[in-house]
């Protein structure tokens, strides 16, 4: 019986120690470790195979909501029957090692086709952040799924298309915008207790996540409502530098800002792109104009920075290339056959049917019934890999010259809104309800 507790101490321990550390191959959050979507430990074959070889697949809930990976721990939130359902697997075999759930209504109204979370889980100092469809605001010992403080939102202050923020984690604080289309807050709670810190008001919420930028040794969080992009003092929530940044049109501010440097590079639908050169003024922040960039329009997609440029994907479905000292496109060229055309993604419009919407609220209708605008990229060291929403992984090799792309594959017959999670030879794959893991070996 000694021996039995010994060895049940140790695995609660190993398991206590994977997800209490981070480390910087990790995908502990929104676009990893730093929500630049960068991946340290990619292992780039020589050749590339013909195949990605599937090694399982665990269903998890219906969600857009892309997993954490921590260690040899992965982090998964759904929606199955009328729950809400966070799951902790092992990274190797997609076994269970724990389950967390409780009863919520999901999206409705335009949303409905989505209903299950969008929110990707935030892993740190030994939690699991997750932020429900409807607001609900966990924070879960990520060793045992047990409940440390939930945070409610009140029903009527809910975004159109329901909330798809991802908290982010610093200075022993968890920061989440909250909020509807009227008036939103971006609110700073104690991670140990869920104390609220410090609040700021603003409008309307956006379905953009808050981005960690330092500054002259001062740390700040960058958020976007749906009208402007603001800079927070972590440590108390004062505003050091805000910026008009409307809504225009169907439009979103749904893009997460890109720090480059000092730099603040901002992309947001029919506006293009602008980056803002961002210096300390005492305790504010002063901002200037760099450059601005009109010729590609970002709707869902949040542009990736390497070796000087920014890699997106536009709301036509485009791939494009801008130069960050310049703001001059390099180039664009469409991520697929037919992909950018004119009146692409507005097909299902025609004949008078209604048209089906992505979980932002955006009609689709592209290909496999999907509008343009929803995609991801993923800078994993020697190449680029972007996920389309019909499940189609391509592989680029960064050229600033022209488009390069080496492979693709097709990893789900169902839709892939979430991000692709990379590390060593493994790739990562949500679709609609399931978790899979494609090898490359």
């Amino acid at each position: 019986m000694k021996s039995k507790l010994i060895v049940g101490l140790w695995a609660l321990g190993s398991v206590f120690n994977v997800v209490n550390r981070v480390g910087a191959d990790d995908w502990p959050q929104w676009m990893g470790a730093n929500r630049d979507a960068r991946v340290s430990d990619f292992q780039t074959p020589k050749s590339w195979p013909s195949d990605l070889k599937k090694q399982w697949s665990v269903e998890v809930g219906n969600g857009v909501a892309t997993p954490a990976l921590v260690g040899k721990r992965l982090f998964a939130f759904g929606r199955q029957g009328e729950d809400e359902v966070v799951r902790c697997l092992d990274s190797e075999t997609g076994q269970e090692i724990w389950t967390y759930r409780y009863p919520t209504a999901g999206a409705v109204g335009p949303s409905q086709s989505f209903p299950g979370p969008r929110s990707c889980p935030t892993v740190a100092e030994g939690k699991v952040i997750v932020y429900g469809v409807r607001g609900k605001l966990s924070c879960l010992d990520a060793s045992t799924g047990e409940v440390d403080w939930q945070s409610d939102e009140p029903e009527n202050n809910l975004p159109r298309f329901y909330t798809s923020s991802s908290p982010v984690i610093a200075g022993g604080l968890c920061i989440a915008q909250r909020g509807g289309e009227d008036s939103g807050t971006t609110v700073a709670y104690n991670l140990a207790d869920g104390e609220m810190q410090w609040t700021w008001q603003g409008p309307g919420t956006a379905y953009s996540s808050p981005k960690l930028a330092t500054i002259d040794g001062k740390q700040f969080v960058i958020v976007e409502s749906d009208e402007s992009v603001v800079a927070l003092t972590v440590s108390n929530g004062k505003v050091a530098w805000e910026m008009p940044y409307v809504v225009t049109g169907r439009g979103y501010n749904a893009a997460t800002p890109v720090m480059d440097g000092n730099n603040l590079i901002v992309t947001g639908s029919n506006r293009g792109a602008k980056a803002l050169q961002l210096s300390g003024a005492g305790d504010k922040l002063a901002a200037k104009e760099v450059w601005s960039n009109e010729d590609n329009s970002v709707q869902y997609n949040t542009p990736v920075l390497k070796s000087g440029q920014i890699y997106g994907l536009s709301a036509s479905d485009v791939l494009f290339c801008i130069n960050t000292q310049t703001g001059k496109t390099n180039w664009s060229a469409p991520v697929r056959e037919g992909a950018g055309e004119s009146g692409a993604g507005q097909a299902s419009q025609a004949g008078g049917q209604p048209p089906r919407r992505g979980p932002g609220g955006g009609s689709r209708g592209g290909p496999g019934g999907v509008r343009p605008g929803y995609g991801s990229i993923v800078d994993a060291g020697d190449v680029l890999i972007v996920l389309t929403p019909i499940g189609e992984l391509a592989v680029l090799r960064p050229n600033p010259a022209q488009l390069e792309k080496i492979a693709s594959y097709k990893v789900a017959e169902g839709q892939t809104y979430a991000y692709p999670v990379l590390t060593g030879n493994r790739i990562y794959i949500k679709d609609g309800e399931s978790l899979s893991l494609f090898t490359l070996n």
